[in-house]
């Protein structure tokens, strides 16, 4: 007896996708990471605990088996509760966008108790591959990574996208890399120059071309997306703010609050202290 399966998934080809990293994640006590972006998909798997995803804005509880999905360039952040310690598996995936109903959503949040034998199975050799790192391991890794997009494409109402390769400027990722580790600090051009081992006015321009705004600018705008988190979860004063992100004075603070967001800090957080007020009614 013979039997034939013909195969017609929809699935990008195999050097469309590449898996840059897989970390397995546990927080104590309440926890949150500061608002973020990353030029790769990522795929959070949560295993244990409950906690909370602010994506683009909107908050997503998430518990045991809720897979949240963020494309590239949208601004997430994570939150651990302390009575649940958030658990939790990341993949960041380059080359593919996850799109659900067909619709360019910048993130996605799926429920997946069918698929948590499959996920923990899949994930679990995936860490065990990069922590060995013996021969062949970073295409056993790919493969794995492949197999897990193509399950959760057949179980789940998503589809992918191939996206194009990120840019391959060293320099600005180096300036911009340094300007995330270091924005409350006191950064020039200058300063950026040499470390990216460029001229000043090049790297201006090509940061520009890049990210969308000059270095000194999107340091600033690095420094309010801060501001606007330790405003929203902190009684912290605007002269403890401004000294904690770098600001010379609390007068300059509100000052470049006011030219980013369009309203004082003080305004931004009596508006979100009267939202949460309406909620509680």
């Amino acid at each position: 007896m013979n039997t034939r399966y013909d195969l017609n998934m929809d699935v990008p080809p195999r050097e469309a996708l590449r898996l840059l990293y897989v970390s397995k994640s546990r927080f104590g006590g309440d926890w949150n990471s500061v608002p973020h972006t990353h030029s790769c998909t990522e795929v959070f798997y949560c295993v244990s605990g409950r906690g909370q995803f602010n994506v683009e804005g909107k908050l997503l509880d998430v518990m045991p088996d809720d897979m949240v999905i963020v494309n590239p360039r949208v601004q997430h952040t994570e939150l651990s509760y302390q009575a649940h310690p958030l658990e939790y598996i990341v993949l960041g995936i380059e080359g593919i966008e996850i799109l659900f109903d067909q619709k360019d959503h910048g993130y996605t949040m799926l429920k997946c108790s069918d698929m948590r034998e499959d996920l923990l199975s899949l994930t679990k050799i995936l860490l065990q591959e990069i922590d060995a790192q013996s021969d062949g391991f970073e295409m056993i890794c790919q493969d794995l990574t492949e197999v897990l997009l193509v399950k959760i494409v057949h179980l789940t109402s998503v589809s992918l996208r191939v996206t194009p390769p990120p840019s391959k400027s060293k320099e600005c990722a180096a300036a911009k890399r340094y300007i995330d580790e270091n924005y409350n600090e006191a950064i020039s051009l200058d300063k950026l120059a040499e470390i990216a081992h460029v001229n000043k006015y090049y790297l201006s321009h090509s940061f520009k071309k890049e990210y969308g705004s000059s270095p000194i600018d999107y340091m600033l705008k690095r420094r309010i997306t801060e501001a606007k988190a330790l405003l929203s979860s902190t009684d912290y004063s605007l002269i403890q703010i401004a000294e904690q992100l770098g600001f010379g004075s609390p007068a300059y603070f509100s000052k470049c609050f006011r030219k980013v967001e369009g309203i004082s800090p003080s305004g931004y957080r009596c508006a979100l202290q009267q939202k949460a007020a309406k909620r509680s009614e």
